[in-house]
């Protein structure tokens, strides 16, 4: 079977990044950009950082914000009805997960319009066209969707998430400007630090792994422990190498798929709006654990990339452990906490573990699962 990598088709990385935004929609012939931002981002001015270059090029925009943490099938919908009325002809997304995955949604049923139910995207759709032209920049550093063929929508009526895969969806262009994230709150930058992590390890374990994938995903694991720390704490070489290592993961992710981990998390934001970030974070050393002997010599690769020294002298086991600990290591340095004690309910360990189960991340996980297994890690995190 052949191997697949799908990319951006071009991506601008560093400091002063995003200037080169008016450039690509004018070299395109693009008159009319639909913006795609979060009121947050409106409100403290990061939007006006790339509104401000548009204005000054005279690129004529509709700022559309009306977009909600964990998006809905309603928020996407209400989306495509607004970028038709806008007589828009681009999107320019700014944002983090939320922002990019409702501008993915919405620039596919505006190309696709058999599919505004927004559920019949889920999984893999049979779409026709790609998305309208989108420049996707990221204001956090660990989603990566500006790189991703996913996007994840939460269906309120049923209670889930659904993650839809398709390669129509990729952002054409990306601009990863460290200075777009240079505002994020401590607690974000963990939480979105450590989902790239997740990111990272659950696609170098997937089944569907291979050499170009691992290549990204072992340089990401060691950028991301790197960097996290330093980004926590504010230190611009932290942001900036933090904004890279996000990206790296998602070039290999988006192409090879995820595990539980993700599986388990997006349950978690569908039923109590759990951050995303902190849920794969609290997660990530559990399913580790219950995954290790499904994946032959990988977490000795893991704990190298980590920084943990003389992993060629261990034995399986132990570096299967030193990987593992230096996973809770880096979610203690910055502050994810341990447990889901105070956000999970026993009574809804059957629904979630059901829906986790069900999940299209789901069948990547090395090893292979069931409702049970998945239901009993959830209550060892209780």
């Amino acid at each position: 079977m052949a191997n697949r990598i799908v990319l951006n088709t071009i991506s601008y990385h560093g400091k002063g990044a995003i200037g080169e935004i008016p450039n690509e929609l004018n070299a395109r012939g693009y008159k009319h950009a639909f913006v795609c931002s979060d009121p947050d981002l409106v409100k403290f001015g990061v939007t006006k950082k790339v509104t401000d270059l548009l204005d000054a090029a005279k690129i004529p925009y509709t700022l559309y914000s009306d977009i909600k943490p964990n998006p809905t099938i309603e928020n996407v919908q209400h989306g495509v009805a607004a970028y038709k009325a806008s007589g828009a002809d681009s999107i320019v997304a700014i944002g983090g997960g939320s922002s990019m995955d409702t501008a993915k949604a919405i620039g596919i049923i505006a190309n696709n319009p058999e599919f505004a139910d927004v559920r019949s995207l889920e999984g893999v759709a049979p779409t026709k066209k790609h998305a309208v032209f989108t420049i996707a920049v990221p204001t956090t550093a660990g989603t990566a969707a500006e790189v991703t063929i996913n996007y994840v929508i939460t269906d309120v009526e049923k209670k889930r998430k659904f993650v839809c895969v398709d390669t129509n969806d990729i952002p054409e262009i990306a601009v990863v400007d460290p200075d777009m994230m240079a505002s994020m709150p401590k607690g974000l930058t963990a939480a979105t630090g450590m989902d790239a992590l997740t990111h990272a390890i659950e696609g170098y374990i997937t089944k569907a792994a291979w050499t170009m994938t691992d290549m990204f995903h072992l340089k990401a694991i060691e950028l991301i422990s790197r960097y996290l720390r330093a980004s926590v704490a504010g230190e611009p070489e932290g942001r900036e190498g933090m904004a890279l290592a996000q990206y790296i993961a998602g070039q290999g992710f988006s192409n090879v798929g995820l595990g539980i981990v993700h599986s388990m998390a997006h349950g978690l934001g569908a039923l109590y709006d759990t951050p995303h970030g902190v849920a794969n974070a609290i997660i990530l050393p559990t399913v580790m654990a219950y995954n290790a002997p499904a994946t032959g010599d990988k977490y000795r690769d893991i704990a190298k990339a980590m920084g943990v020294k003389g992993t060629e002298g261990m034995t399986i086991e132990e570096a299967r452990k030193a990987a593992i600990d230096a996973v809770r290591q880096l979610a203690s340095d910055v502050g994810i906490p341990v447990n889901l004690k105070g956000i999970l309910h026993e009574e809804d360990v059957q629904f979630l573990a059901e829906s986790a189960y069900a999940d299209a991340c789901r069948p990547g996980n090395p090893r292979d699962t069931s409702v049970e297994e998945i239901a009993e890690l959830y209550r060892s995190l209780l």
